[in-house]
């Protein structure tokens, strides 16, 4: 059960650094204006929360031969299909519902982050007037 559960992972994370990669180019790319760059970085990570969610909600649901989990371990279980299908789809719900707990936790400090930015660029402009 472990080594599923680290497969698991292990697929998960393999796309959400794919995602962070494109947030953090992006957020580098809007680098010129502070608040745009961590505004933007914190829609496409509430995106990537959003889109987690969704998976972790279809997974049980979802036939589990097709994806990349089955593929790694699904073979060498030996079980019949209904039975692996609801181990295999149990632990994918479990580790997408973490990992978007995970992103949402992300996307509420980039969008604090924006916020202080904003804020902080608001009081300095009516401190210089």
């Amino acid at each position: 059960m472990d080594r599923i559960v680290a497969v698991a992972d292990q697929t998960i994370r393999r796309a959400c650094g794919f995602a962070a990669l494109g947030v953090c180019l992006t957020m580098f790319a809007l680098s010129f204006d502070a608040v745009l760059a961590f505004r933007a970085g914190a829609v496409l990570t509430t995106a990537v929360f959003a889109a987690l969610l969704y998976l972790g909600h279809r997974a049980p649901r979802f036939d589990v031969r097709r994806t990349e989990l089955w593929s790694v371990t699904g073979r060498q279980l030996r079980l019949p299909r209904e039975r692996a299908q609801r181990l295999l789809g149990g632990v994918l719900r479990d580790r997408y519902l973490w990992h978007a707990d995970r992103a949402a936790l992300l996307a509420i400090g980039l969008w604090s982050a924006a916020g202080a930015v904003w804020l902080l660029r608001l009081a300095r402009g009516a401190a210089g007037s």
